[in-house]
């Protein structure tokens, strides 16, 4: 069994479905798997996939993690906790198809609950490969360690964000490991919630590009920025205040974000395009609006490694906190090619009267689209994007 623990999963996805259930408890959704890479799966791999889903309704989450979650997630409210005590996966949910080497994996069902499922179907997906494919992990510790103390040299403060594309569980653990024992203060924690309690640091995470992408869906395009950051704002009242900004591009995003949000929220996250260039917008954004920017701090979090953290940290020149979160460089660095891949929502209703609507993502590279090609090219239309 890949995943063995209920709390195996990205902070931000609880993060989400407790905003899911108190803002749109009745709305419906798709994901659906994207091979980006277009990864050839071994013959035989739905069928261990299906035995791997199905395992996940056993998963319970322990008096030890609830203890946990209630003492280090302080942002979720009692009730939110006790359902998950009480949550279990429905393999139903989930639809996985195979032909040939070609895979397709769907979600459907109610919006709070499939929510919890991109990042261990993820995981599963990746580990499910290697293992198939007989591929073995070389040199965890070794490049774990050296990269802890070259981030440290550089002052980089960094945190894990490799839960999706990692090696293998046991893989991840041992670099967390490594993380926690060698950087120092500069490890701010891991995205993964079940190894930042058994390691002991901060589960780190906040918003997902799902919930512009929904808000988009059913409020227009324009309105989607300020509809999603106001209701998070409702449910999460200033905590958890880093906001993504590329679900339709940052240019976009920028019309949007007036002072109200600049001042509520702590910073923003890059996570496509050029990061100088974010860095340029965002300063002069914060600096229009009379906000000392280093009262905030940026995020970045696209396909990082030390070599472009070193030379991001060079540009900023103290001029905004900067902290870096870092995944497939941190998780799957053991000498195999990680997999290119996403999994995204793709369709949503409001609730059951209601039809479904096209959900896209326009990200900073045109590349990274992702959705029905019709809509995309109406959202571009409508927000005046040309790529």
């Amino acid at each position: 069994m890949i995943i063995k623990h209920f709390t195996d999963n990205d902070l931000y996805k609880f993060s989400v479905m407790m905003a899911i259930q108190k803002m749109y408890p009745w709305s419906l959704v798709k994901y659906e798997f994207f091979n980006r890479g277009k990864t050839q799966f071994p013959e035989g791999f739905a069928e261990q996939m299906k035995k791997e889903v199905s395992a996940m309704a056993n998963l319970k989450m322990t008096k030890e993690e609830k203890e946990f979650i209630k003492r280090r997630c302080y942002f979720f409210d009692p009730a939110f906790i006790d359902f998950l005590e009480g949550y279990q996966y429905d393999p139903n949910e989930v639809h996985i198809v195979q032909n040939g080497g070609e895979l397709k994996v769907v979600v459907e069902g109610y919006w709070y609950r499939t929510v919890l499922w991109e990042v261990p179907l993820m995981a599963i997906i990746s580990e499910l490969y290697f293992r198939m494919m007989g591929i073995e992990p070389v040199e965890i510790e070794e490049r774990a360690i050296e990269k802890s103390k070259k981030l440290c040299a550089i002052g980089a403060d960094h945190s894990d964000f490799g839960t999706r594309r990692r090696f293998s569980f046991d893989v991840y653990d041992r670099v967390i490991g490594c993380l926690k024992k060698h950087s120092g203060t500069h490890f701010k924690g891991t995205s993964n919630v079940y190894l930042a309690m058994k390691h002991d640091t901060t589960p780190i995470g906040t918003m997902p590009h799902e919930w512009f992408m929904y808000h988009g869906a059913i409020y227009g395009y324009r309105a989607a920025t300020a509809k999603a950051l106001d209701a998070w704002v409702e449910v999460y009242h200033g905590s958890l205040g880093i906001c993504l900004t590329d679900t339709y591009t940052t240019d976009v995003f920028y019309q949007s974000f007036g002072l109200k949000h600049a001042k509520l929220f702590d910073g923003v996250r890059w996570d496509s395009g050029d990061p100088l260039k974010f860095t340029d917008q965002t300063l002069e954004f914060y600096r229009q609006n009379r906000i000392d920017p280093l009262s905030k701090t940026i995020v970045y979090s696209d396909s990082l490694n030390y070599e472009k953290v070193k030379e991001i940290k060079k540009y900023i020149k103290g001029r905004v906190h900067d902290a870096y979160g870092i995944g497939t460089y941190f998780s799957n660095d053991v000498g195999a090619t990680p997999l290119n891949m996403v999994i995204k929502l793709t369709e949503v209703r409001y609730d059951a009267k209601t039809n479904n609507h096209h959900v896209v993502k326009l990200s900073d590279i045109a590349g990274k689209n992702t959705g029905n090609e019709e809509e995309i090219e109406l959202a571009k239309r409508t927000l005046g994007i040309k790529q």
